[in-house]
């Protein structure tokens, strides 16, 4: 047993304590949303029962759990869930940790493609996009791809979790999909991140996330001439390509949409000002 008790108050502030001590960012919300996973409650129930004794069960997982932080494990992963356009999903190491940001594909694709009949999320690790597409489009039949087979299961437990009608298929790419002009709406977030960028990643992320999500190769661009001409065979005429980009990638990207195949190309950014969605219509 515990020699000494700890209050829920007090388990709190010496948790922030040593994350801050190890320069963990956020270190006092990194401690909350732990100690509300080992005591499976959520953050008012911290301060409207802050005198109230830790279990010697809800200190042990909360040790564990600041642990885990403490070796660069991404919170995320920890509590096993992250929040992604309203809804909580399921992540894990097989997939990558759903950003803000990519809310801003489900914006421009509700935008440019709303009555879109078929639609497909390729490169689709949680579910994140063709999950919520599906569900914020419930009319839409929807496909989703990853080359991950482990992504994949993520991403089917996530669509029956949230009650989402959705097929899978592991592959790269679009390639397990046709005939050819077969969907009217093609979603993606694929890998972007420059390789030689990989060493000044954060900890959490280069230690953590899998590799396959992140690097598109040497200028972070490689992969979307790829994804590109997939799009162009599997869009009917007048369907819509929108694609996540990094900051850097924007002019090469839109420089691959040859103005014979693509028209209305056009960039949307994030609230930061980047550069964030690229979106093209396939010429009739």
């Amino acid at each position: 047993m515990l020699e000494t008790v700890l209050t829920i108050g007090q388990a709190l502030a010496q948790g922030a304590r040593l994350l801050e001590e190890a320069a963990v960012p956020s270190a006092r919300l990194t401690a909350e949303i732990l100690l509300c996973h080992a005591l499976r409650k959520e953050r008012p129930h911290l301060f409207s029962h802050g005198t109230d004794p830790l279990t010697e069960l809800a200190w042990i997982h909360y040790g564990r759990y600041l642990h885990q932080r403490l070796q660069g494990e991404p919170v995320q992963y920890i509590t096993k869930r992250q929040e992604f356009y309203g809804r909580l999903f399921r992540v894990g190491p097989a997939v990558l940790i759903p950003r803000p940001e990519t809310e801003h594909v489900i914006e421009v694709a509700l935008e440019c493609a709303p009555r879109a009949r078929r639609a497909v999320d390729i490169g689709c690790g949680s579910g994140a996009i063709g999950v919520t597409w599906a569900l914020e489009r419930p009319g839409c039949a929807v496909w989703a791809s990853d080359i991950s087979e482990a992504a994949v299961r993520v991403a089917r437990e996530n669509a029956d979790a949230l009650g989402a009608v959705a097929r899978f298929a592991v592959c790269d790419l679009g390639a397990a999909f046709g005939p050819e002009g077969c969907f009217d709406l093609v979603l993606s977030n694929p890998p972007y991140i420059p390789q030689p960028e990989g060493p000044a990643l954060q900890r959490e992320i280069r230690e953590h996330e899998p590799h396959v999500a992140l690097f598109g190769g040497p200028t972070g661009v490689e992969i979307y001439e790829r994804l590109i001409a997939d799009a162009r065979r599997l869009l009917a005429p007048g369907g819509w390509l929108i694609m996540e980009i990094g900051y850097q990638g924007e002019g090469r990207v839109r420089a691959m949409l040859d103005p014979v195949d693509w028209d209305r190309a056009g960039t949307r950014l994030d609230l930061a000002g980047w550069p964030r969605v690229v979106a093209a219509q396939r010429r009739g």
